[in-house]
């Protein structure tokens, strides 16, 4: 086994990271989030030829390309999507852990300097804020971050052509991943002709996908910039200082310090490449300010790969904390001993405890809170499987339900999210034939077919 590891470490690692997936999904007993089960959605409907991307969640392209062949399983397609979506994000800290050694170069009698690099990175990854809460909710914002690490590991490693693909996959999650993505195409035009069927397919396949699927279903191809600008979350003033806050805000206050120290360090070394990470989290969090100044939402979540990259930085300086002599060899600290280096990093790792125990403490309070709601939707399968099913509501009129669960009734009848309402006012008050679905927290769900003419509908309960 041991030796099957070494000749085979990507597989080793990939059957590794499913397991512990499998396992975490099962132990932590939730569910997706309202987005998840809109994309569950788009994968039954686009096999029963009937997509309709108008309503929320806004089209993204990356988790289509896993919900519709995931769809062919019938009601496993959740149990796929869920655990696929937690080993891609557990992958980012494969993919943190291995650019933090590779920038560190330890020397061979310093490997662990390396090493100890590397754990932080990872393990500083899995600690930004809420970062688990999007883990465990099924989200594709941790899978892009780690799409966008592997991509950079692979441009380190000497794969243009996979570091390309994973930054393709990564456009397919968030518009911003644009900009470094479109760079990095055209200088591996330039430098690498060979590459240029590659990269013009992969653009081709991202403008398809971004607006050739919502021209084809919905009101417009730009849909997903529309629903955007309707947010609820966005900043109303100030999105400027608004926005940086809110990327600050995903991580303690001394990681950024040494990430700053990182940079000058590298600046004093020359280091191009740590210092080209840190020109790219500078530029992601900018083109997050211009958006939020646009009116999209600026959220914390979508600078998580800008933190993933930041942590990367800050774990680069430990390792070269413990490596040795820092260079330029004439600075005065150049030459930190070994002891006073180890001292640094222990203080270093000691000040971010206490905001790791608050985050601990913060997401085990959220994952009560995501298991009653599991609770719920659980009991929302059961009451309509006691009614007979999903076909038992068809042609009963429309169903409705609190908009927190939109997506998730959707889901469980096999309908459109926009085919499911959740202004329940306008609907009662109308002549049309509705059925209510309310939950009653821990007592279940409330079902309520009005105006019902046909037959099998009459019996549902008024």
């Amino acid at each position: 086994m041991r030796l099957f590891g070494r000749e085979h470490p990507w597989s080793t690692t990939t059957v590794v990271l499913v397991l512990v997936s499998a396992l975490l999904v099962v132990a932590a007993r939730t569910r997706p989030g309202f987005d998840p089960y809109g994309w569950l959605v788009w994968g039954h409907q686009t096999l029963a030829g009937n997509l309709d991307t108008n309503a929320a969640p806004s089209w993204k392209p990356l988790p289509y390309l896993f919900t519709v062949p995931y769809a062919l399983a019938g009601h496993y397609q959740l149990w796929l999507w869920m655990i696929t979506a937690v080993v891609v994000s557990l992958s980012g800290a494969v993919f943190a852990a291995r650019i933090a050694y590779r920038l560190t170069a330890p020397p061979p009698e310093r490997r662990f300097a390396g090493l100890v690099a590397g754990a932080f990175a990872g393990l500083a990854l899995l600690g930004i804020s809420d970062y688990w809460h999007y883990i465990f909710s099924y989200q594709s914002d941790p899978m892009i971050v780690a799409l966008c690490l592997g991509a950079i590991d692979c441009h380190l490693s000497g794969r243009p052509r996979w570091a390309f693909v994973l930054a393709a996959l990564a456009s397919l999650g968030r518009p911003e991943v644009w900009l470094f993505a479109g760079l990095y195409a055209l200088w591996s035009w330039r430098a690498m002709p060979s590459m240029r069927p590659l990269i013009a397919g992969g653009v081709l396949v991202v403008v398809a996908l971004w607006f050739g699927v919502p021209a084809l279903t919905s009101r417009t191809p730009f849909v997903a910039a529309s629903n955007a600008l309707g947010s609820g979350r966005r900043l109303h003033s100030n999105q400027v200082v608004g926005t940086a806050k809110r990327f600050l805000d995903l991580y303690a206050a001394p990681l950024e310090i040494v990430a700053l120290c990182s940079v000058a360090l590298a600046l004093l070394r020359r280091d191009r490449a740590t210092l080209a990470l840190a020109g790219g989290v500078v530029a992601w969090v900018v083109l997050e300010i211009a958006f939020a100044l646009h009116g999209w939402p600026g959220l914390g979540r979508y600078m998580f790969e800008a933190a993933g990259v930041m942590v990367v930085i800050a774990a680069v300086f430990i390792g070269r904390l413990l490596s040795g002599p820092l260079q330029p060899p004439n600075e005065r600290f150049a030459n930190i001993p070994g002891w006073l280096a180890a001292a640094l990093v222990v203080v270093i790792c000691a000040s971010l405890v206490p905001s790791a125990i608050s985050r601990a403490r913060s997401e085990h309070k959220d994952l009560r809170v995501q298991r009653a709601r599991t609770t719920q939707i659980n009991l929302l399968h059961s009451t309509i499987s006691q009614f007979g099913g999903a076909p038992r509501f068809a042609s009963c009129g429309e169903p409705l339900t609190r908009l927190e669960y939109q997506s998730i009734l959707a889901w469980t009848l096999r309908l459109n999210v926009s085919s499911v309402g959740f202004k329940y006012g306008p609907a009662i008050a109308s002549r049309r034939p509705i059925v209510l679905f309310t939950p009653r927290p821990q007592r279940g769900w409330k079902v309520q077919a009005l105006r019902q003419h046909r037959p099998r509908c009459r019996t549902l309960p008024a």
